[in-house]
This record gives structure tokens, C-alpha cells and sequence, in this order.
């Protein structure tokens, strides 16, 4: 596996089972996805290797973006690899470009998602592959980074 091109990581006040579970239960999925001005809308979830989760994401009166996740490995409470897809709402696959995204963002997106033990809580880390250098990379990273910030705050709160 090559480099990613960039990883996002965020200390979690929370035990590594409860912020593992937050990947798998639709209900925090869709509390956490999306990034700043979006909410979630949509988690179907289908956790397993070969598996695929469905998630939608809106802005206030505006259309709903979906991503397909499809797992390739799943090592429980330590890892998620997956691949990351632009779809519709049935989940069928939609090239980014169809879309109106502008020239660098990548069909599939690989992501691997790690879960370490940090004191009485958990090192969270975010890493995404195959994106070329330039504003799409920073503006995904980015939003990772919100979606990051989503997620602390998601155990903040409890």
C-alpha cells in the first residue's frame, strides 16, 4: 500500500469499544458524518468485510450526497479499511465528475481507520489514500478534519 496522502487524528474520551462502535451503529454514524454545515441523514449499515454502509449527508435546503463504504478489512476494536464511493441513493456507484466535482477527486477513496488505547481513552486515526496533490486533497482533508472534530464531540457530550 502506498503512502496516504494525508491522516487525520483526534484523542477520544472514550474507551476504544464505545468509539469502535460509533463506526458501526447507524444512529452515531449519522451524528458525526459530514462535515461543518452538513448533517446525516442516511447509514445503512452492512459492517463485515465485503460488506458496503450507505451514508447521506445534507445542507440546510439543499440536495443529499451520498458515499458508499466498502469494507476490505475489518480487525475489531484495531482496524477498518475501506473504499469510499460517490453514489446515489439506491447506494449504485456515481463518477465524481457526473457530479459537477472538479478535476482531482478520485473515484474511490481508501481509507483506513485506526483505534489505539490512549490513557482511559482512545488515539483515533483517520487515513486517506489516492488523492493527487493539490486543492481537492487540502479541501478533503479538511473536511476530515471536521468530521474528526464531530466525533470527539460526540463523546464530549456523553
Amino acid at each position: 500500500m502506498n503512502d496516504p496522502s494525508f491522516a487525520v487524528s483526534r484523542s477520544i474520551d472514550a474507551p476504544v469499544a464505545r468509539v469502535w462502535d460509533a463506526w458501526r451503529d447507524p444512529d452515531q454514524i449519522r451524528r458525526w458524518w459530514g462535515p461543518q454545515g452538513f448533517t446525516g441523514t442516511t447509514a445503512e449499515v452492512d459492517f463485515r468485510e465485503g460488506g458496503t454502509t450507505l451514508v447521506g449527508m445534507t445542507m440546510k435546503d439543499g440536495p443529499e450526497f451520498f458515499n458508499t463504504w466498502t469494507y476490505t478489512t475489518i480487525i475489531d476494536h484495531d482496524r477498518i479499511e475501506f473504499t469510499s464511493r460517490f453514489a446515489d441513493e439506491t447506494g449504485a456507484e456515481i463518477d465524481p465528475a457526473r457530479m459537477g466535482m472538479p478535476p482531482g477527486v478520485p473515484k474511490e477513496v481508501r481509507h483506513v481507520v485506526t483505534f489505539k488505547e490512549h490513557g482511559e481513552g482512545t488515539e483515533l486515526t483517520v487515513e486517506e489514500f489516492d488523492y493527487e496533490p493539490g486543492p481537492m486533497l487540502e479541501q478533503s482533508r479538511t473536511g476530515q478534519e471536521q468530521v474528526m472534530d464531530n466525533i470527539a464531540a460526540l463523546f464530549a457530550a456523553t
